[in-house]
């Protein structure tokens, strides 16, 4: 008697390399408060707000 292997998991993604933290935009005050909050957030160890910061960096229109 053989047993088969069931899979019951997927593959695991393919993810690429992650971008690098965005630069505040020169004179926008709200851009320099995400750098500083990103800043505080990593000293801290907390890797999701560093991430949260650097989107809202991204998504800021200027």
């Amino acid at each position: 008697m053989s047993e088969r292997r069931v899979k019951t998991m997927e593959d695991a993604p393919v993810l690429g390399a992650p971008l690098p933290d965005p630069e505040p935009a020169p004179g926008c005050g709200e851009c320099q408060r995400w750098a500083a909050e990103r800043a505080a957030a990593r000293q801290a160890g907390d890797g999701t707000r560093v991430s949260d910061c650097n989107v809202q960096m991204r998504r800021h229109l200027h």
